[in-house]
């Protein structure tokens, strides 16, 4: 029997999903899978020979029930229906392959008027020779654009290539440039989520064939300078088992920070956000994920406009400790991550909620560190063991860091 299943993509595989839809990725029409993606890394052709660059794939987590033969709803992140994935095949890593069905409309946001599908863009520019411009930045030099334009007797087709948070600058930089071609010159917004240099121009060779042009420029790799650290948002993530002393540490930390001044700060205590933020959930592993989630979705909410935010939870488990560092330099900010490596039998020792004596005696199932793995991160900027160390020498360390990094002044 087909089970009629949901799941919500990440950013880059809802862009590839649009492009899927909208035929800009012909001749795919649907999620790749192993066979494919072997092919495509070894030969960069698909298993039936068909030139291709990149693979593009959708991974589900290892508790998603979806198997071949399955429907999969596939929702943008506020349960707006997108597609129909009918499950072809599962690998071991969680990818999926299928053709997939469009099922609704997706609300891009900016710029929605402006996101044509090659369908409908080859219609307006039928009988028109058509130079396609693919662009992720300004294009400082609009003379190559005109003189390849007039030498081919072609309408140029400008395809600003909008992914994450520059995507609305890219978009500008093509309307203004577009008032400085000839009469004529289109634009239509494509979501193609950066890959490798070398692969992302081939990419952009297969979207403007799509979009019907009979010669693609590509226009230059935007320089971008990031703005100095003290400028940059920031979120430093406290990690470690219950009594090590995290809390504590971050506590002091908020404390000097905001004696110090110069900078937004917010505290994200992991107490305080299971009362509010995740009130309800339980401590099963899969709550537990979705409340570092919920911390990390609000703390790179807060260092996207520039803020610092300190967390404070256990977060026991290495994969959901680095999707909350991808969602923070996502928007651009910085993740330092901070673990406070206080033994076992020290924290048993403090105990002072006598929680691990429960978690012995059975009472408290799914203990971290007793009945439950803490994964030690292997990518720490610093590790701390408050054994025998005041609160102020570690919070000074904390400090240290951050004024080296020229986060803090």
């Amino acid at each position: 029997m087909t089970a009629h299943l949901e799941w919500t993509p990440d950013p880059r595989e809802l862009a590839d999903l649009e492009l899927l839809l909208a035929g800009a990725l012909h001749p795919l029409t649907g999620f790749l899978g192993p066979a494919d993606v072997d092919s495509v890394h070894e030969r960069g052709r698909l298993a039936d020979g068909t030139p291709w660059p990149a693979p593009i794939t959708l991974t589900l987590p290892g508790e998603h029930p979806a198997a071949p033969g399955d429907q999969v709803t596939l929702r943008d992140p506020e349960g707006a229906a997108l597609a129909v994935l009918t499950v072809t095949e599962r690998a071991g890593d969680g990818t999926v392959a299928g053709p997939v069905e469009a099922a609704g409309s997706a609300e891009h946001g900016p710029f929605a008027r402006l996101r044509t599908p090659p369908a409908r863009m080859r219609s307006i520019l039928a009988g028109h020779t058509v130079l396609a411009v693919t662009m992720r930045g300004p294009l400082d030099d609009l003379t190559e654009i005109t003189a390849t334009a007039e030498e081919l007797s072609a309408t140029i087709l400008l395809l600003p290539l909008a992914f994450g948070e520059s995507g609305p600058a890219v978009v500008r930089a093509a309307l203004a440039a577009k008032e400085k071609l000839p009469d004529g010159t289109q634009v239509a917004v494509v979501p193609l989520a950066p890959r490798e240099l070398s692969v992302d121009l081939e990419l952009r060779e297969h979207i403007a064939e799509a979009y019907g042009a009979a010669e693609h420029m590509a226009g230059p790799e935007p320089v971008t300078l990031p703005g100095p650290p003290h400028r940059r948002g920031l979120v430093v993530f406290f990690t470690g088992l219950s009594g090590s002393g995290k809390s504590t540490i971050a506590r002091g930390l908020r404390d000097a920070l905001l004696e110090r001044g110069g900078r937004a700060l917010t505290y994200l205590d992991g107490d305080v956000v299971r009362r509010l933020l995740s009130a309800g959930l339980t401590f099963g592993k899969a709550d537990r994920d979705l409340n570092i989630r919920r911390i990390g979705f609000v703390a790179a909410e807060i260092a996207r406009h520039g803020g610092l935010a300190v967390c404070a939870p256990i977060a026991p488990y290495a994969a959901t400790r680095a999707e909350v560092r991808h969602m923070v330099e996502e928007v651009g900010a910085d993740f330092v991550l901070v673990h406070v490596a206080t033994p076992l039998a020290e924290c048993e020792r403090r105990d002072r909620k006598g929680l691990y004596a429960k978690a012995r005696a059975g009472l408290i199932p799914e203990f971290t560190g007793i009945s439950d793995p803490y994964e030690e991160p292997d990518d720490a900027d610093l590790v701390i063991d408050t054994t025998g160390l005041p609160v102020d020498k570690a919070v000074e360390r904390v400090l240290d860091l951050l004024v080296g990094g020229g986060w803090i002044r």
